[in-house]
């Protein structure tokens, strides 16, 4: 499909939900509410469930009419963003598949087209990215959201999947007005006490494994309860073990009620989100994750042996 035939279909319209995967990052998060402020633009009203919200993004424009949850179903319109499977909707699940139209807009090569209407660009370092070439007046505000999932998706532009085009749209941005340096700061540089905690146990159990390729670390629901963890704490912990020198792979779980959510980062030729296929998970080449429904010796063996099995 193309960018005019989600045009057509917003256009055509009355009822629109806007949806994103669990344990949303900013990406997911800053996409959604440029799609919900763009829409509102267009006068459409749009309900934007999103059942948890780290704080960290809590000076986005919009996220105070963030819905956690919604009994609603029969939209007219679903959109889905930077969500690779149907079944990362998780609890939205139902009003996806109950919506007369469905859209999917994403940038994950794992991409299962889940949707009536697919736009999926592997291409893009973020899903944000996508959304500026979408027909919409892009406003400082929706501006904001835009910037914070490309920058969160590119750890800062650092990431190689950053493009020519990344740098002209944050540029084209910063004249908008937008503060390119303090979203940085909040986003990536600013940390909770509880993430400082959670960082010093994951620093303390890193195990190197076949000779300093693969980092391997977790943290416990019972770790988290120590230290007052809240939603998006966990973020960025696995990349302690990716930032040093000759690891290509680095491994974190965390312990869920479903089972331990492995996080799997590398740097230049492991493509992790192969490895995340084998367990029903997947994301980028080098990022990507999964859940192992297993205790933590049983999907530490799992994981590491299907990353070697990829060195």
């Amino acid at each position: 499909m193309t960018l005019d035939n989600i045009s057509d279909e917003i256009k055509k319209a009355n009822t629109i939900a806007i949806l994103t995967h669990e344990s949303p990052d900013g990406d997911a998060i800053g996409s959604s509410l440029a799609m919900y402020l763009a829409l509102n633009q267009l006068g459409k009203k749009s309900d934007l469930i999103i059942s948890e919200i780290p704080k960290a993004f809590n000076f986005l424009p919009g996220i105070n009419e963030v819905k956690k949850e919604n009994d609603k179903s029969n939209y007219d319109l679903v959109i889905a963003l930077d969500c690779a499977d149907l079944k990362r909707l998780n609890s939205s699940e139902k009003i996806f598949e109950e919506a007369k139209i469905t859209i999917n807009i994403d940038h994950h090569g794992s991409n299962k087209m889940f949707a009536d209407y697919n736009y999926v660009d592997p291409a893009s370092p973020a899903c944000a990215q996508i959304l500026n070439y979408l027909n919409i007046d892009i406003t400082k505000e929706i501006g904001e959201c835009l910037l914070t999932g490309i920058i969160t998706d590119t750890g800062g532009f650092q990431y190689s999947g950053v493009n020519s085009e990344t740098f002209e749209f944050t540029s084209w941005l910063l004249n908008k007005g937008v503060n390119v340096s303090d979203i940085y700061r909040k986003v990536l540089q600013v940390k909770s006490k509880p993430h400082f905690e959670l960082r010093k146990l994951v620093i303390d159990r890193l195990e190197f494994i076949d000779d300093g390729k693969i980092t391997f670390t977790y943290i416990t629901e019972k770790d988290e309860l120590k230290v007052g963890a809240e939603t998006g704490d966990h973020e960025g912990l696995v990349e302690v073990g990716r930032d040093i020198e000759n690891v290509e792979v680095s491994i974190l779980l965390r312990e869920t009620e479903k089972g331990f959510k492995a996080s799997l980062r590398s740097n230049e030729y492991v493509n992790v989100s192969d490895v995340c296929i084998m367990f029903g998970g997947g994301g980028h080449p080098r990022a990507a994750g999964c859940l192992l429904p297993y205790s933590l010796e049983q999907a530490k063996q799992k994981i590491i042996n299907e990353v070697k099995n990829n060195l």
